[in-house]
């Protein structure tokens, strides 16, 4: 199930959401002219565990920024084209109605704080990891969990795949987004870092962006509130 759109317009231009999904995209076009050396940049400004923790340390040639520093530079990176354009288009379709119910400055705050638990939920659990996070997925995560939070009833379209066909369908935003955290949270469950999803950061992600929301919206904006119009 993928959505394509959301029926909640906006009242002010997303400007940050633009700036945050162009911020990605430019870094993934560095990372892709680096060559050979792009699993390098991956190492280097990746989210570790070990190194976080000071379980271990890179090479000399690869510490170009302080472990605490890739928490948030990892959150630029990408490991592929799928890891990316599937990133953004979450981002495009929910980011820019919760900056719109937050404000430029409360959500590019939010959208950091849900990055920095989601690269928690990951590491925590298994600190001298020497797998490498990378990704906006853990803050794109919160703004999923603001979302289910502000605007369950909104429609989403969503592509359904039914074997050689394709077909669309409009839902709730809950149960899109509802039915989203629970394959994260049960693949977390199975295996947190294989496969190369970072699921534990997706669910720290999301569980710190339904806890935020309240602190980080608006007064005027409810929750559970309808869709505009």
């Amino acid at each position: 199930m993928i959505p394509l759109y959301d029926d909640n317009p906006t009242r002010s231009f997303p400007i940050l959401t633009i700036v945050l999904i162009a911020s990605c995209v430019l870094v993934f076009l560095w990372q892709l002219s680096l060559g050979k050396n792009m699993q390098a940049a991956v190492y280097s400004l990746g989210m570790i565990p070990a190194v976080l923790f000071n379980f271990a340390n890179l090479p000399q040639e690869l510490t170009t920024v302080p472990p605490l520093a890739t928490v948030f530079t990892s959150m630029f990176l990408h490991g592929g084209w799928m890891h990316l354009l599937g990133n953004m288009l979450f981002l495009w379709i929910f980011g820019n109605n919760i900056e719109d119910a937050m404000g430029r400055i409360r959500f590019i705050i939010f959208y950091l704080l849900c990055g920095i638990a989601a690269a928690m939920a990951q590491a925590l659990p298994d600190p001298q990891s020497a797998i490498p996070m990378v990704g906006a997925s853990g803050a794109i995560s919160g703004v999923l969990g603001a979302y289910l939070l502000l605007y369950p009833r909104a429609k989403v379209l969503v592509l359904i795949p039914l074997g050689f066909f394709m077909t669309t369908w409009r839902i709730a935003a809950g149960w899109v987004l509802g039915g989203w955290f629970l394959i994260q949270l049960v693949s977390s469950l199975g295996n947190n870092a294989n496969g190369g999803v970072a699921w534990g950061a997706h669910v720290g992600g999301f569980v710190a962006g339904m806890l935020l929301v309240s602190l980080f919206k608006q007064k005027h904006i409810p929750l559970f509130a309808e869709a505009r119009k």
